[in-house]
């Protein structure tokens, strides 16, 4: 800045105004600033800004996999109220990697940020307990854990897993099978869990797990190739799966082994990815507000940032099932201009 000052011709003052507060200044001397600005090249250095304040305006979060679109609404809806805020947004994606993960968290640690939102792969928060020690503050958004320490913005896993498969009992299914993802996976406990007290109340319908180690479609492909080599009586007549990624990779296989889908075996996803109504036939699946999510966590943590009197809470949002193809046939079909949602199964 002195240097800007001194080929300006200007106080140094005058230069903290030109880019801070320009509306103070001149429009002759901010001609002088911005021309010795173009210069030199100068950029106004925000961590140094954000010590000498005491404050950033800058907020990091960290997603688990920015191919899945709900992740992607996350951080629009973060996004969209941290520039209301007037707060910029940094993004990192762990790309389904703890590692990954924890070096963001501590990358986000270093550079000072006014709070962090994270969406953690799994059940361990040991780095949440880390930067928290170092004065960061935290909001987890779709993960809880039952922690009174930070809020935290979620939705209801085990009543989205029970409505997929109440959804799949209801259309005469009896024969279910969960493909599961990683099991350290909360989500997926829950989704599973969900899924399991639908089939107890049913009372006549069995449920087999798979697990797997990835949630994506090759998996989902696997799980598919393996079903096709059974006995007739083994197969199932109704698939759920934790994920968009591995039920697509279902469908394609069972599909490409000459399988009816639904007519043989109906599937559905969960998570409502954009490319849901984009294969040969349309995903049924669950859907969960990433929007809303992103957006409520960020108003949560710039509550904790500005408001003393803040009180930490976990808001819970409730997932909606949608209906396409996969599972109700070609009156499944979305129409245009619709969100997908089919009218329930006669």
């Amino acid at each position: 800045m002195k240097d800007v000052a001194r080929l300006a011709g200007v106080s140094l003052g005058t230069v903290s105004h030109a880019l801070n507060k320009p509306e103070k200044v001149s429009e002759r001397s901010l001609a002088k600033v911005r021309a010795a600005v173009e210069q030199l090249g100068f950029v106004p250095n925000s961590a140094a800004r954000s010590l000498a304040a005491g404050a950033s305006r800058t907020v990091g979060l960290v997603l688990t996999d920015i191919d899945n679109s709900l992740f992607v609404d996350i951080a629009r809806g973060a996004e969209d109220q941290a520039r209301r805020a007037a707060h910029a947004l940094l993004l990192a994606n762990s790309d389904i990697d703890f590692n990954r993960q924890e070096s963001y968290l501590d990358i986000f640690d270093e550079a000072r940020v006014a709070g962090i939102l994270f969406a953690p792969m799994n059940a361990s928060l040991e780095g949440v307990d880390r930067v928290r020690r170092h004065g960061r503050r935290v909001v987890l958004v779709n993960l809880a854990q039952g922690r009174k320490d930070c809020c935290a913005v979620i939705s209801d896993e085990e009543l989205g897993g029970y409505m997929a498969a109440r959804h799949l009992i209801e259309l005469g299914r009896r024969r279910l099978l969960f493909a599961g993802g990683p099991e350290e996976f909360y989500a997926i406990k829950e989704r599973r869990n969900g899924a399991l007290r639908a089939v107890l109340e049913a009372g006549d319908v069995t449920l087999e797990i798979i697990n797997c180690r990835r949630l994506k479609s090759d998996e989902g492909r696997k799980i598919a190739a393996e079903i096709a080599n059974r006995s007739p009586e083994r197969i199932p007549d109704g698939i759920l799966s934790p994920s968009d990624r591995i039920a697509a990779g279902v469908i394609h296989e069972l599909m490409a082994r000459s399988f009816s889908v639904p007519d043989d075996i109906a599937v559905i996803g969960y998570d409502n990815n954009q490319f849901t109504t984009e294969a040969a036939i349309s995903m049924s699946t669950v859907s969960q507000d990433g929007h809303r999510m992103g957006s409520e966590a960020m108003r949560l943590l710039l509550d904790e940032i500005e408001n003393p009197d803040h009180q930490h809470r976990t808001l819970t949002l409730e997932p909606r099932l949608i209906l396409r193809e996969s599972t109700l046939g070609p009156r499944g079909k979305p129409l245009p201009d619709t969100d997908g949602r089919a009218p329930a199964p006669a």
